[in-house]
């Protein structure tokens, strides 16, 4: 049987960067791996795109009223799938993340997704909370934060200005908003939660 992999981590720790490596890896090998990912991350439009500056287009952009098991079903009559690869998992919804679960299980195929485990509030996403109840592996991919220390968190900059209140989704490069992966207590000092001794 197959499994559901959730591979998590902060802002630029390489989660874009290592599904186009999986995916170049089951190419190497003459082995088919789709990639998709939720059409609401508009970044790269139809594209995984990685701070390296490579890209890849995907194969399918996941609407919220798509059904992934029968998408998958559909593809599987046409041609093998060797491995399903989704970017962004964060933006699934909790139905999204049992069909995935169904295609590991009821398709044998295995399903590797990358994405963040919260969002810029500390808050969880809806498909990642689904993931880490339900994924038979779960993996951190790691970061540092400027100040050197490991990156657990995801700081939201609009205008060059760290924001603690808006939406759960802002695309990174949209509208002045950029991400910094942070550090508990980065976090925490820039929310004014920690003030340094004079």
């Amino acid at each position: 049987m197959a499994k559901l992999y959730f591979r998590y981590g902060a802002m630029n720790c390489g989660k874009s960067t290592a599904i186009m490596q999986v995916s170049y890896n089951y190419f190497e090998r003459g082995m088919k791996a789709l990639i998709i990912k939720p059409a609401v991350d508009t970044k790269g439009d139809d594209k995984v795109v990685s701070r390296l500056g490579i890209d890849r287009k995907v194969d399918y952009l996941i609407k919220e009223d798509q059904n992934i098991l029968d998408l998958m079903k559909d593809h599987l009559s046409k041609e093998d799938i060797h491995c399903l690869l989704v970017d962004e998992v964060q933006f699934l919804k909790a139905r999204h993340i049992d069909q995935l679960l169904e295609v590991a299980v009821l398709l044998n195929v295995p399903v590797i997704c990358y994405g963040l485990r919260t969002d810029f509030l500390m808050n969880g996403f809806e498909g990642s909370e689904r993931l880490l109840l339900i994924a038979h592996s779960i993996e951190e991919l790691k970061t540092i934060c400027t100040c050197g220390r490991k990156a657990t968190l995801n700081g939201r900059k609009v205008n060059g200005q760290y924001v603690f209140e808006g939406e759960q989704v802002a695309i990174d490069g949209e509208n002045h908003v950029a991400y910094q992966s942070l550090c508990a207590a980065c976090y925490l000092e820039h929310r004014g939660d920690i003030h340094e001794e004079k």
